[in-house]
């Protein structure tokens, strides 16, 4: 087994976290279809996704070093907000609490030495930087369009805003 019993609970919690992080952007991206906010829904379909492959990787990665696989259960996702700000912010914030979790995992996994593990983490942590600051921006956008100007929003998404 090339995982200890201890990396290998933390990583299934943390598919747990990534499969609960994409129901909520799915729910985030329907929230928006609602309002016919096409482009806003879309980049949230799209990280809804991109939440799951990042499940799946961990998932494998549990599965190739001889570690039990124990999915956890997952809560289910806010699904109404009251402004498109609200929704970004949730965004943002779940993006902050994700970094601090993969600094724990990478954190575990160098008290133990396992540089496997450190390898395949850095890949996550790397990933993190690219999430906050896409939702700090987003956010950002959101803020100096204001709610009555999302259509501005979109097209900012149109033209390559994310």
């Amino acid at each position: 087994m090339l995982i200890s019993a201890t990396l290998a609970q933390a990583l299934n919690a943390q598919v747990g976290n990534e499969f609960g992080a994409s129901l909520q952007y799915y729910a985030i991206g329907a929230h928006f279809h609602r309002q016919h906010l096409a482009q806003l829904a879309k980049l949230f379909f799209k990280q809804a996704d991109e939440e799951r492959e990042h499940a799946q990787k961990i998932l494998h990665y549990i599965v190739e070093t001889g570690g039990e696989l124990r999915l956890p259960a997952v809560k289910e996702p806010v699904h109404t907000f009251a402004t498109a700000e609200d929704a970004l912010q949730a965004a943002l914030n779940w993006e902050v609490e994700v970094t601090g979790q993969i600094k724990g995992l990478m954190d575990l996994a160098a008290s133990e030495s396992d540089y496997l593990a450190q390898n395949f983490l850095q890949w996550f942590v790397d990933e993190q930087l690219e999430e906050v600051t896409k939702m700090q921006r987003l956010l950002g956008v959101v803020r100096m369009a204001g709610e009555r100007n999302l259509l501005s929003v979109e097209a900012y998404l149109v033209h390559g805003g994310d």
